[in-house]
């Protein structure tokens, strides 16, 4: 009897533990967990630590989301050099491209029942598939520095007039208003400027043709450059990168930055105090005043590739578990911000 209960003790640890395997296997892994981001450390300790656990190995080309890198997800993926396992936008045109090459969660969870990986429907695709597990939720705003605003006698930009006149006080300053690059990281704004031109549904339209897009995002692209003339952003802004454009907004350079809460990690504890989030003012009179942008975005999927190899599959559906479930899940999720 004291044979099988250790028996059973042995097979219920190995359920929940990373395995190790007879032959060890080197896996290819990509993510956004790098640069500033508040769980990079975790990120680079938990592949280690899988990799002492296991004895397998990993390559790992992790770096910080610009255009650049999803641009280089994209063409490894279409020349056949995807990674096993990715951090990687879900649920948007960005994904769409590389759907057939990743994995189901429900066909992951058929062959390793034990596991049971989350199915979160608010990240299935266009198709009702949820192909990849997500460990942490977002949301995108104007960050503020109050200090400037307060130094340069300002009231914060909750609409339209206080925006247009800080824009027009700093430039007087030598402060720029809103720190962007147009080069690399142009979204957040072009979404906001089209979130400020219309309401929340013509924001969340998904034209099939030319002629279903919406007035309001026309209206946001005329906002840009109403913007532009205005002298809200730097004159390098179309050359510059967004490395250097947060970087100036954190060393109180720029006033503004539209981003989101991974950006919201880099901003170091001193300057919480004086560093606040507001919604983007709106300037059509059908425009949400109070619109923040928020969801769940990102999240990890399994390579086919991968799963089709049968030296990897155990392995890469290891990694995949020990990094989308329980504590580690936790630790990747974390939030350090602690602005207003």
């Amino acid at each position: 009897m004291k044979r099988v209960l250790a028996l059973v003790l042995a097979l219920a640890l190995a359920a929940i533990a990373p395995v190790a395997f007879a032959d060890s296997v080197t896996l290819k892994t990509v993510s956004t967990f790098a640069g500033t981001d508040a769980a990079a450390a975790d990120y680079v300790s938990l592949l280690e630590a899988w990799e002492k656990e296991t004895g397998n190995h990993v390559e790992d080309a992790s770096a910080t989301s610009d255009e650049a890198w999803k641009t280089g997800v994209l063409n490894d993926f279409a020349a056949g050099n995807e990674p096993d396992v990715l951090f990687y936008f879900a649920k948007t045109a960005d994904s769409a491209p590389i759907l057939d090459k990743v994995v189901p969660i429900s066909e992951i969870n058929a062959a390793y029942p034990d596991l049971k990986l989350p199915e979160n429907v608010n990240i299935a695709e266009a198709d009702g598939v949820v192909y990849a597990i997500p460990v942490r939720a977002f949301w995108e705003g104007l960050f503020v520095n109050k200090d400037l605003f307060e130094q340069n006698g300002l009231e914060l930009p909750t609409d339209w007039a206080k925006l247009e006149a800080a824009v027009k006080k700093f430039n007087e300053a030598g402060v720029i208003p809103i720190a962007v690059s147009f080069a690399d990281v142009p979204h957040y704004i072009t979404e906001f400027a089209i979130i400020a031109s219309g309401t929340p549904e013509a924001h969340k339209a998904r034209p099939a043709t030319l002629s279903e897009v919406p007035q309001s995002w026309v209206d946001g692209m005329t906002l840009l450059n109403t913007l532009y003339k205005m002298g809200a952003f730097a004159k390098d802004a179309s050359a510059t990168t967004n490395e250097v454009t947060s970087q100036l907004f954190r060393d109180k350079k720029a006033a503004m930055q539209l981003d989101g809460s991974w950006f919201a990690n880099s901003i170091a504890e001193s300057s919480w105090e004086t560093t606040t989030v507001v919604p983007f003012p709106a300037y059509a009179a059908d425009a949400e005043p109070t619109a923040f942008i928020g969801g769940v975005s990102m999240g990890f999927y399994l390579s086919r590739k991968a799963w089709d190899d049968p030296a990897k599959r155990d392995a890469a559906v290891s990694l995949l578990a020990y990094l989308t479930t329980g504590d580690n899940a936790v630790r990747l999720g974390g939030f350090s911000f602690g602005g207003s």
